[in-house]
């Protein structure tokens, strides 16, 4: 049996024809909302590299000069001097943090999930673009088809016109019927006209989906109606795809990252009234000379004998901070929750979703199944009255109006078994089968 999905996985033939993995793939690769995500994944990575670098040493160097002009303390015999004099320093110093409530750590592990979040982000905005093209392209095929049951109408209703024309010649038929089937070409002209104008919309929104340039030809493959065949659905258990898809969908993922982000924020808020230790080190030196006079001792002395070294440490710890703390930690649980809300609702959101696509898969192949039928009996119907009208047994009406039933049951098919195997890839999907590939 041969399905739609199969169809459409097959590679296309000649230049210039697309099938829906090429539109896909080229969709995800030129999304703008994808590069952008792509952007925030690589801030992502900066921050976190920024907060390893945290936990490294600080080191600085420092140099300075200064010219005293008038009344001044001489470094050398510390009195007060009127020359003026020239004086400048260096150092070197070295800093760490040794304690700091734990700050740096839940920093670093809240830069860890945002950089998982934000590849799920990416993963996330892919599947959105490759599910709205799957949509777009549906849309496309169905066009598609629409213009082929209109044009093979119109080719009906031509060849009627001219039996008619014929039949009126000899007498059989008079010139009321030869101006109906007129009017009934001229309808389905009109008609097969809207269905290419429809198609050429359907085209134009799967190029946006796809940024693809609107000026450039975009060919879709093609597929005949009769071969898109349904098989039978076979029994499937909402709960058991659920438990699949809940460890590869990236919303729901982003969600469980948003939580823990919210929990380390929490941690992070209440580690907030420990103290901090911090440890410092550094050498200095410096050089001074009168200016006008000659210095006593030389710069590489000065330098030796004026360096210093010195170790630091420092104690803080808060004691009052305008409630800033606890309204902080308050503020942080109200996240917490708030995440974990959202992860709540992303799981009943992803059980209602597979839910309604089994649900939509089994009840579009059931209107498959029912729609071939009545398109069999239309097609019966629909011949037989015209074998009627040529014996005159028959008004072009009658035609007509059967003609036209055909056609809508043609199109609803072709609706039902596309959606069909929409709906089918959608499960699949949740099933664990990418929409797209790299």
């Amino acid at each position: 049996m041969i399905m739609l999905s199969a169809c459409l996985r097959g590679r296309a033939q000649g230049d210039g024809v697309w099938t829906v993995e090429q539109c896909i793939g080229y969709a995800v690769a030129n999304n703008y909302e994808v590069r952008l995500r792509d952007l925030d994944v690589r801030d992502y990575q900066v921050e976190k590299t920024r907060q390893v670098a945290s936990f490294l040493p600080s080191i600085s160097v420092s140099m300075g000069a200064n010219v005293n002009f008038g009344r001044a303390i001489d470094p050398e015999t510390n009195t007060y001097t009127d020359v003026s004099t020239f004086s400048n320093g260096y150092g070197i110093s070295a800093g760490i943090p040794v304690f700091d409530g734990l700050q740096r750590l839940n920093a670093l592990r809240i830069s860890r999930v945002n950089l998982l979040m934000g590849r799920q982000g990416v993963l996330a905005q892919k599947d959105a673009t490759a599910k709205a093209v799957l949509e777009a392209y549906t849309q496309v095929l169905y066009y598609k088809g629409t213009v082929e049951i209109a044009a093979q109408k119109r080719a009906e209703s031509e060849m009627l016109l001219h039996q008619t024309r014929v039949m009126a010649e000899v007498g059989t038929k008079g010139e009321a019927d030869v101006a109906q089937m007129q009017a009934t070409l001229a309808s389905d002209d009109c008609e097969l006209t809207r269905q290419q104008s429809l198609l050429d919309n359907a085209l134009l929104e799967l190029k946006r989906q796809m940024n693809f340039p609107m000026d450039s030809l975009l060919e879709v493959s093609g597929i005949a109606s009769d071969a898109i065949l349904c098989e039978e659905a076979t029994e499937e258990n909402c709960e058991d795809i659920f438990m699949q898809a809940r460890l590869t969908d990236p919303n729901l993922r982003m969600a469980e990252y948003s939580l823990k982000t919210a929990r380390y924020s929490l941690q992070q808020s209440r580690l907030f009234f420990l103290p901090s230790i911090s440890l410092s080190t550094g050498v200095s030196t410096s050089y001074y000379k009168q200016i006008g006079t000659r210095s006593s001792m030389s710069f590489g002395d000065q330098f030796r004998n004026n360096s210093g070294e010195y170790v630091s440490a420092s104690f803080s710890m808060p004691i009052f901070s305008r409630l800033n703390g606890i309204l902080n930690i308050r503020r942080q649980r109200n996240n917490v929750r708030r995440a974990e809300e959202r992860l709540s609702y992303r799981n009943d959101e992803l059980r209602r979703l597979i839910r309604q696509a089994l649900t939509d898969v089994e009840n579009s192949r059931k209107e498959a199944d029912k729609m071939q039928r009545r398109v069999e009996a239309d097609s019966l119907a629909s011949r037989l009255v015209i074998r009627k009208y040529e014996e005159g047994l028959a008004s072009p009406i009658d035609v007509q109006t059967l003609a036209t039933a055909l056609l809508q049951s043609k199109a609803q098919l072709l609706q039902s078994r596309l959606n069909y195997m929409y709906q089918t890839k959608i499960v699949n999907y949740y099933k664990g089968t990418p929409l797209w590939t790299e």
